[in-house]
């Protein structure tokens, strides 16, 4: 969903008040800034801000906004079995229209409404729902908060938004205000007050929250976490990920995300997109089951990728070489755990490499390490070598990888996207919880704003909120599930 508004930020006053009056968090209010009291405030975009003090006092970031609910339910959050799951698009680009493609090969799904501005892409998409021989959904694009009247007037069980990101969080409190389910793209969100919103309002109307951080399904981070379940590698210690991805011409693309994202490198220095690399490690480390994140500590590289890109390749009159940016071309950030454990995650788009997460995991007994993927354990491999993710795939495939394997061929990502999708599906449909709740969408997103911070703060320790309030310690790690 492309929204010519987000590259300046601007709303218009009517847009403004519909949102504050649905008690929308405050990134959506001002742009690309950070909400009143936001972690963000004390510098995102420039380190000319110092000292413990700024956004509200470091020692205070992990603090529960009062008034909020002790604490989270005694048990992971389910919901009763919904047999037939209605389902409302927002954002049907090029991500919104991969899952609408993909929930029209899942059984006991209706799709009963789309909303963009793009209206020739919603009209492209609603054909493929006809195509499937469905009924035509209807269709919402009367500016950029049309959604709110879609969540107001649509009776639908779950609303997916692939949006820019600044819009995640008002859809998604739109979706559970009126009685749906909310899925969203990642990041959730990308201030703590608006981390911490979602966690209110899906706590208040009792409704799913989920993060689709589609890495978690990614088959060789599947083995993985099969291979650390059976404990393969011992106790876990250190893993190391990150997003390493080459995106000069998105973000000066004329289209798609070149519209929104280039912004966000003029205001905010940080580790902006942690979730990929971060939501598989903390799956595998049992993050808010067991163990949590508690505090990091973040730097950045200076910031040049952007600046030599618009020179080289911007022509001489492109309004787009006056701009400035100051997001650090290498952002490296260092979380420590409750339980004593290491993360290390790195933000990397504005430099020439290959694309890379990393995906390293360490334990007693042995490691993995992705790109290229491969696997240490001692005394099953030879000394001092690696095997290969190719040998040893057949052995510790994780088995829902082995279920879905033909339904997931050509989907998005290499399949995972399917996968992902079939797993929320599937959750809602039997009243399981989901595997990914608010709040983990919560906890990995805040690694935004706390590592802004960090940078800000000449890399002082940030402590992570405890989004769970304590049920951390009691919550179940996620089992090995199967199709």
């Amino acid at each position: 969903m492309s929204h010519p508004t987000d590259s300046s930020g601007s709303l218009d006053r009517r847009e403004m008040l519909k949102l504050g009056a649905l008690g929308v968090g405050g990134a959506a209010l001002t742009g690309l800034g950070c909400s009143p009291g936001g972690a963000a405030d004390a510098g995102a975009g420039s380190t000319s801000q110092s000292g413990g003090e700024g956004a509200g006092g470091g020692a205070d970031l992990g603090r529960t906004p009062a008034g909020l609910a002790a604490s989270a339910p005694a048990e992971p959050f389910r919901t009763p079995p919904i047999e037939t799951l209605r389902v409302a698009f927002v954002g049907v680009g090029l991500q919104g229209g991969g899952h609408v493609r993909n929930f029209l090969g899942l059984d006991g799904v209706e799709i009963t409404a789309l909303c963009d501005i793009d209206g020739p892409r919603m009209e492209e998409v609603a054909g493929w729902v006809e195509a499937a021989g469905r009924p035509r959904p209807t269709l919402y694009g009367q500016g950029d908060t049309d959604f709110v009247r879609l969540c107001e007037t649509e009776d639908v069980d779950l609303v997916f938004t692939a949006t820019p990101w600044r819009w995640h969080v008002p859809v998604c409190v739109a979706a559970m205000e009126n009685g749906a389910h909310a899925a969203t793209e990642v990041p959730a969100a990308y201030t703590l007050d608006d981390c911490w919103r979602l966690v209110e309002v899906a706590e208040a109307q009792q409704k799913h929250c989920v993060m689709m951080e589609n890495c978690n399904y990614d088959r060789p981070e599947m083995m993985v976490f099969h291979i650390a379940r059976q404990g393969l590698l011992g106790e876990l210690l250190h893993a190391e990920c990150g997003y390493l991805h080459d995106l000069r011409a998105v973000k000066f693309s004329d289209a798609n995300e070149g519209l929104w994202r280039r912004a966000h490198s003029s205001e905010r220095n940080g580790n902006l997109y942690p979730t990929h690399g971060l939501g598989p490690i903390a799956n595998c480390m049992d993050i808010n089951r067991g163990d949590k994140f508690d505090y990091l500590v973040s730097m950045s590289s200076p910031s040049r990728g952007l600046q030599d890109y618009a020179a080289t390749q911007l022509g001489d009159d492109d309004p787009r070489k006056a701009e400035t940016y100051v997001l650090g071309d290498v952002n490296a950030s260092l979380i420590k755990t409750s339980r004593g454990r290491t993360i290390y995650v790195v933000h990397d788009t504005n430099l020439p490499r290959p694309y890379s997460r990393i995906h390293m995991l360490q334990g007693s007994r042995g490691l993995f390490q992705g790109y290229p993927n491969r696997l240490h354990i001692e005394g099953r491999s030879p000394s001092h070598r690696w095997e290969d993710y190719a040998d040893v795939l057949a052995e510790f495939d994780h088995p829902l990888w082995k279920d879905l394997e033909g339904m997931s061929e050509g989907a998005g990502h290499g399949g995972m996207d399917f996968i992902e999708d079939y797993r929320l599906v599937k959750c809602l449909r039997e009243g399981l919880p989901t595997d990914m709740n608010v709040y983990d969408a919560a906890a990995l997103s805040a690694v935004g704003p706390l590592s802004e911070w960090s940078v800000a703060n000449g890399s002082q320790p940030a402590a992570f909120p405890d989004f769970t309030r304590g049920r951390w310690e009691s919550y179940p790690p996620l089992d090995i599930f199967r199709a």
